[in-house]
């Protein structure tokens, strides 16, 4: 068996380890990466963000051509089968699979593709069937492995009509009818996939409310906009039992109901990708849902073994991942640029999509700090009525007398790129986080960015 010695090795080519990674390699570590697919990019390039992400372009392009009047002097509205909505993506993965391997290579990081198993503490043995085993050692290690969706045994996934969010995209045909279970973050952005595209959807979410971490206001616009489109949303229901047939899918349910549909795709829960680690093998484990737990500087109960991104849970956003892996690698590199990633931004790309960060009115109210509003309509400002993008909103939650930002929360289109405006001004220093800098600033006009100083001076005239 081939053995080869690195300072760091990093398990998953996903969004935490290519940064992990590539961190150590350029403060001139000698690195390698293991990654489990035959390709890098992780999770999150072939069956997460990237396909889901690219797949609700295409699908928001269909539906503006549909309802724009614009183009009815073109021809009659269109609609589009899910495989052909899925080509575009597959090309996106593809651009994104070559920019990251050039990534790798002009870092001199040393790539194995294979499945890897920890042998000892500072070893692991990374199988695959075309150049058989390897061991890989080092003085330190990063876990990067992900996570994936999770499946009860209950539930047959080897039936062609029932999904889950990785299977999904494989789907061959477009269902004139779907029951999605599960009305989590993967959950609302499919069914708004779907019903773009035509599909009447059943989203059957187990909880009182969508997306409850959500400011109220936005989760029932949501709620609403979801209904608007044709999505059919059941709360605080649990499945029973799931049979499929030849013809499609029965959801049975606990209260009694009996739901058909043309296909299934179950998107309640994800699990660590740990179980063919060989942790026993090092006295590490696993909590039941498959994550690590690691301390605030992301190292495990093994302090040179580390662990970052979905494997270790909350929040599992791409995002989030590629910070914690850039400092958990810093933190094993022991230079002084750690930090733990906390300040997070929500990302929900369901159409429209849903972006917040800081406090929402809820927390507030419970933890009894004085708060105000300020609003801000969509269809109330220039650039959306150019674009026809008129759903959604900017709301701003300040103190009233010192006017310190304690959250922002946007819906609509473009609130994931809008957000950061809000995000960076929440961390300037005391005196300058305040509702005064959007009032104080000139913003382009026709902008989407300009509806901080319409919120900013609607929060202003609660006041007086």
């Amino acid at each position: 068996m081939a053995v080869y010695n690195y300072d760091v090795v990093v398990i998953g080519a996903g969004p935490a380890g290519e940064s992990a990674a590539i961190n150590a390699a350029k403060h001139g570590k000698r690195v390698a990466i293991v990654e489990g697919q035959p390709a890098v990019g992780g999770n999150s390039t072939h069956k997460g963000t990237i396909p889901s992400k690219a797949l609700r372009h295409s699908v928001k392009q269909i539906i503006q051509f549909n309802t724009s009047r614009l183009f009815r002097d073109i021809g009659e509205p269109r609609w589009f089968s899910f495989p052909r909505v899925l080509e575009r993506s597959k090309r996106v993965i593809e651009e994104q699979v070559e920019m990251r391997t050039t990534f790798y290579a002009r870092n001199r990081i040393d790539v194995f593709f294979g499945l890897a198993h920890f042998k000892d503490e500072h070893t692991v043995v990374v199988r695959n069937t075309n150049e058989g085993a390897r061991e890989l050692c080092a003085l330190k290690f990063v876990v990067a492995t992900g996570s994936r969706p999770y499946r009860p045994a209950d539930i047959n996934f080897r039936h062609p009509r029932i999904y889950c969010s990785d299977t999904i995209l494989g789907l061959s045909h477009t269902p004139r009818t779907m029951i999605i279970y599960g009305a989590g973050v993967i959950g609302s952005e499919y069914a708004s996939i779907f019903s773009g595209l035509g599909v009447k959807v059943d989203l059957i979410d187990t909880r009182e409310r969508l997306l409850s971490f959500l400011d109220d206001e936005i989760s029932d616009a949501l709620s609403y906009h979801l209904r608007n489109n044709g999505v059919f949303v059941r709360h605080n229901e649990e499945y029973e039992k799931v049979e499929g047939d030849e013809h499609g899918v029965v959801l049975y349910l606990k209260s009694g109901k009996k739901l058909r549909a043309d296909a299934f795709m179950w998107a309640n829960g994800r699990t660590g990708n740990t179980d063919q680690l060989g942790l026993e093998n090092i006295g590490l484990k696993a909590n039941s849902r498959g994550q690590l737990p690691v301390d605030d500087r992301y190292r495990t109960e093994i302090p040179h073994i580390y662990a970052a991104g979905d494997v270790i849970g909350w929040p599992s956003l791409a995002s989030a991942a590629y910070d914690q892996g850039r400092f958990a690698s810093s933190d094993l590199l022991e230079n002084d640029d750690f930090r733990l990633v906390s300040d997070i931004p929500t990302g929900i790309y369901t159409i429209p999509e849903i972006s917040s960060v800081g406090k929402n009115e809820r927390e507030l109210t419970q933890e009894k700090v004085p708060y105000e509003v300020g609003q801000a309509f969509f269809k109330d400002t220039a650039r959306a009525q150019i674009t026809g993008d008129t759903v959604g909103m900017l709301k701003i939650l300040f103190h009233p007398e010192t006017l310190e930002i304690f959250g922002i929360h946007c819906f609509g289109d473009q609130a994931s790129e809008i957000i950061h405006i809000g995000q960076a001004i929440m961390n300037q220093p005391d005196g300058a986080n305040t509702l005064s800098y959007f009032v104080n600033t000139t913003f382009n006009y026709p902008t989407m960015a300009e509806a901080y100083r319409i919120a900013a001076y609607n929060g202003l005239n609660r006041l007086f």
